[in-house]
C-alpha cells in the first residue's frame, strides 16, 4: 500500500491526544486509539487493509474544522488532569456498574434463552466491573498521589522521596496492562451485541441497557486515551527531572 502523507508515521495516539475529535475517525474504522495508540497510522492501516491516504483525508478535514474545538487536555497540569480523570471518569464507572449489573440480570432472566448471548455479555461485564473497581483505587491509592506529589515538589522546587514502587514506569506498565484487558473484554461484549444494537425483539430494559453499555465503552475509551496516550507518558517524562 502506497502511501505519500506525511503523517503516516505518525502515532494514533498522539493525533487523538492532541485533537479528540479524530477518535471518531479511529473508530470508524475500528482502530484501538486507546490501548493500541502507539502504533502509526500507517501500520494500523495495513493491518485492517484501509487505505491510509483516505483516513489521513478524514482526518485533515476533522482537524481542519474550527468549530467545536475539542478541549486540548495536553496543555492542563498533570495534577490537574488526575484529579479530573478521578471526579469525572473513575465516577462514572463507580455509577454505572451497579446499574448495568442489574439491568444485565434482568436481561438473562427474562431474554437468555431466546438470546444466549446474553449470558456472555453479563459474564464479561462482571469480570469487568470487578476488575475496574481494583483498578481505580489502585490508581487513586498508589499512583495518582505520586503524580500529584511530583507536581508539587516541580512548583516548589523541593526534592521526591523515592517511592516504594521503585519508578513511576513500573505502576504504569500495571495500568496500561489492564487497560488491555478491558478494552479486549469490551470488544468482545461489542461482537456479542451487534455494536449494541437490541434485536427486533427487545423491551425497553434491553434497549437501555445496550445503550448504556455503548456510552460506557465510549467513556472508557476516553478515560484509557487520557491516562495512555497523555498522563501517563508526561508522569514518565516529569520524573526524569528528580533522578
Amino acid at each position: 500500500m502506497e502511501t505519500l502523507h506525511k503523517d503516516a508515521q505518525k502515532h494514533i495516539g498522539q493525533f487523538v491526544a492532541e485533537d479528540f475529535r479524530t477518535a471518531a475517525v479511529f473508530s470508524k474504522y475500528k482502530i484501538d486509539f486507546c490501548c493500541n495508540g502507539n502504533r502509526s497510522v500507517e501500520a494500523a492501516c495495513e493491518k485492517k487493509g484501509i487505505d491510509s491516504n483516505m483516513l489521513l483525508e478524514e482526518l485533515e478535514s476533522v482537524l481542519s474544522t474550527t468549530t467545536g474545538q475539542s478541549i486540548d487536555y495536553k496543555s492542563w497540569p498533570l495534577d490537574l488532569l488526575a484529579e479530573y480523570i478521578e471526579k469525572t471518569h473513575h465516577r462514572y464507572v463507580e455509577e454505572k456498574i451497579p446499574v448495568l449489573r442489574q439491568f444485565l440480570d434482568k436481561l438473562c432472566r427474562v431474554h437468555g434463552e431466546r438470546h444466549p448471548e446474553l449470558f456472555k455479555v453479563n459474564e464479561l461485564f462482571t469480570a469487568s466491573a470487578g476488575e475496574l473497581s481494583a483498578h481505580l483505587k489502585k490508581e487513586e491509592l498508589v499512583l495518582f498521589p505520586f503524580i500529584k506529589k511530583m507536581v508539587k515538589a516541580t512548583l516548589d522546587d523541593s526534592a521526591v522521596q523515592a517511592p516504594h514502587f521503585g519508578t513511576v514506569e513500573n505502576p504504569i506498565a500495571m495500568m496500561m496492562s489492564e487497560h488491555d484487558n478491558e478494552g479486549e473484554r469490551f470488544r468482545q461484549i461489542a461482537e456479542l451485541t451487534d455494536n449494541y444494537n437490541p434485536p427486533a425483539d427487545a423491551c425497553n430494559t434491553y434497549k437501555v441497557t445496550y445503550a448504556m453499555l455503548d456510552e460506557f465503552e465510549k467513556d472508557l475509551h476516553l478515560h484509557i486515551h487520557l491516562e495512555n496516550n497523555i498522563l501517563f507518558p508526561e508522569a514518565i517524562k516529569l520524573e526524569k527531572r528528580f533522578v
